[in-house]
């Protein structure tokens, strides 16, 4: 097939050899993932559907914040996939703009989406479980106003990599918001320690002595797990969607300027 007159974007998603594209071959990237996503998917719902009954419904209530504490169970795992997907972000956007990976685009962009979504939960869980334990929805707070900032930088790349005709273009733009915006995540983490916050410190991962009882903390790591699985599965399920999806562009687009010459 002939892909002289391709966009860039659009001839890099048709099966190509060498030993350049052996990493970023479309072709290969559906097949692997065509393999791993039932498994992936299989086991989110598996460890989901041990970990949510044992936190929401087994756990015991916290001696201070009673029933409340059900809310970490949602709310810690979020943070830490707003935070975790942004460094994948972060990756991403490196791969896009320095090795020109069309896979890494496309990751990106099917990621931001779920990065909101997952920080929107992280803020809605924290606001519910502020009021009963702080007497407000919302303070301006060194963490909670930093995770704002993460909630609108995740918004911004996924709008900005769809406000573009060009394609390319867009996704550029979107690394460089990505990676201007990772500056941002040190200040999620250590906000904490840095001001004097209502937010608590962290509690899970103090390795000396974390400052959870184990009949809280091992159900939260479980649904850790099982949201990181399932968030996981989603951006690959989106990923793999999208490529399938620009491979047919990229070929309707052949077949039509084919017609043309002929």
């Amino acid at each position: 097939m002939d892909t002289a007159n391709l966009p860039p974007l659009a001839a890099s998603l048709l099966p190509r050899g060498g030993s350049l594209h052996r990493f970023a071959n479309p072709g290969r990237f559906l097949r692997l993932s065509g393999r791993v996503l039932p498994w992936l998917t299989a086991a989110a719902l598996a460890v989901l559907a041990v970990g949510l009954p044992w936190a929401l419904i087994f756990s015991p209530p916290d001696w201070q914040q009673g029933e409340t504490v059900r809310l970490l169970y949602i709310h810690v795992p979020m943070a830490w996939l707003a935070m975790g997907g942004y460094v994948g972000l972060a990756i991403g956007s490196v791969l896009a703009l320095v090795w020109r990976h069309p896979l890494a685009d496309l990751a990106c962009r099917e990621l931001s989406p779920v990065g909101a979504a997952a920080t929107a939960l992280c803020l809605a869980t924290g606001s519910l479980w502020g009021k009963p334990m702080w007497g407000t929805w919302w303070v301006w707070d060194a963490r909670l106003t930093s995770v704002l900032v993460l909630f609108f930088l995740w918004l911004g790349h996924a709008a900005l990599v769809r406000a573009f005709d060009d394609t390319e273009r867009g996704a550029r733009m979107g690394a460089i918001l990505a990676l201007i915006g990772a500056v941002n995540l040190p200040v999620v983490k250590f906000s904490v320690d840095w001001w004097n916050t209502l937010h608590q410190p962290a509690s899970v991962t103090r390795i000396n002595a974390p400052g959870l009882h184990v009949d809280i903390l091992y159900p939260l790591l479980v649904c850790g797990l099982g949201f990181t699985l399932a968030f996981a599965a989603l951006v690959l399920a989106r990923t793999r969607a999208a490529v399938m999806e620009r491979r047919i562009r990229a070929l309707q687009l052949a077949a039509a300027r084919r017609a043309e010459a002929g």
